[in-house]
């Protein structure tokens, strides 16, 4: 009997319209996988869109096979995410955008890391920051060949190694605390069996960032999943995450000084230490007042609906950053206004 080859690692894509990004994200992994002598699967989970994703993906799958699924529905952002990870095969999940990039040894150094660190559940892969605008210089798909030789990581931690899951909760690894789904590796085992941590209600609701639960489902699972895990720091970023492209960005200030905050007291409720969670909630607050006034101001597109402002005012103000962000704010002015003078 041939025994079947153990799938290592599943690349999941949740998308919705956004067939051009994907062709530049999908082209990406072609081009890890002419360099890979090993199988990894890629998923797509396709939430009913109405542009070109399908035509992009089934073209696609003439050169590399892909796992698709097109929605006969939208689901929504969170139960996109739920169901691509249910159709991995794989050991690990790298769930990612739809508009980022892999780097082109990407696969082969996160196989490297997985084959190093058996006892690891949760890798951390470091990413670097890049435009859109600079790909739509190039013919699509975009080939990585022509990538920036230099480029800003996410992260500027210089110390890779192996810690517990909580020492990730740390603004000067990760200042969005995991936020960004696209940095996570993550062993899919503990995420079976904590998916059902979220409000089954709460998912279900289709407006942008309405709750918690369909903001970030991927930490809160994370937060109950890998709390008794060994986790790794990638110093090395291993894909691009493209900024240009998000519909949600008049959402940013709420998502900051809002969610992430509400981000932090799931850890705490999963075993982050009290002294730590008020170091890392006291950084979130950065940009608090400035933001809120941003969210009155646009209150109508910013998020404001979700939130009861005194209740937010008072829930924060013992902080020191709640009153620090106005001058962290002037202080960014006035430097944006030297540099253009």
């Amino acid at each position: 009997m041939i025994q079947k080859e153990v799938i290592k690692l599943s690349i999941c894509i949740p998308t919705y319209n956004r067939a051009a990004h994907l062709a530049n994200c999908i082209n990406s992994i072609v081009l890890c996988n002419s360099q890979a002598n090993f199988m990894f699967q890629v998923c797509i989970s396709d939430n009913h869109s109405t542009d070109e994703t399908e035509e992009v993906v089934r073209t696609a799958q003439s050169v590399i096979d892909i796992k698709y699924q097109r929605n006969s529905s939208n689901l929504g952002i969170p139960r996109n995410f739920l169901n691509v990870v249910n159709m991995a095969d794989g050991d690990f999940i790298w769930l990612i955008g739809d508009d980022d990039l892999l780097m082109p040894n990407a696969v082969a150094e996160l196989y490297d890391l997985i084959d190093a660190h058996p006892s690891v559940d949760f890798f951390f892969v470091n990413s670097f920051h890049l435009s859109t605008a600079y790909l739509e210089k190039y013919p699509s798909p975009f080939d990585t060949a022509n990538l920036p030789k230099s480029m800003i990581p996410f992260s500027s931690w210089g110390s890779a190694g192996e810690m517990s899951f909580w020492g990730l909760i740390n603004p000067e690894i990760s200042f969005d605390f995991l936020g960004g789904m696209f940095l996570s590796v993550f062993r899919k085992k503990n995420w079976e069996l904590n998916a059902n941590v979220l409000d089954e209600n709460l998912i279900q609701d289709v407006r942008t960032f309405s709750h918690f639960d369909n903001t970030f489902p991927h930490v809160k699972i994370f937060a109950h999943a890998f709390s008794s895990s060994k986790a790794y720091f990638n110093v090395k970023p291993l894909n691009v995450c493209l900024t240009g492209a998000r519909e949600w960005a008049p959402m940013y200030p709420f998502v900051r000084s809002v969610r992430l905050v509400e981000a932090l007291g799931e850890y705490k409720k999963n075993g982050l230490p009290f002294i730590k969670y008020i170091q890392c909630k006291n950084f979130a607050l950065r940009n608090f007042l400035p933001d809120l006034a941003y969210m009155f101001i646009h209150r109508n597109i910013s998020g404001l609906a979700y939130v009861k402002p005194l209740k937010l005012i008072f829930s924060n103000c013992l902080f020191p950053n709640f009153y620090f962000s106005v001058i962290y704010y002037l202080i960014r002015k006035l430097k944006t206004i030297i540099r253009r003078g």
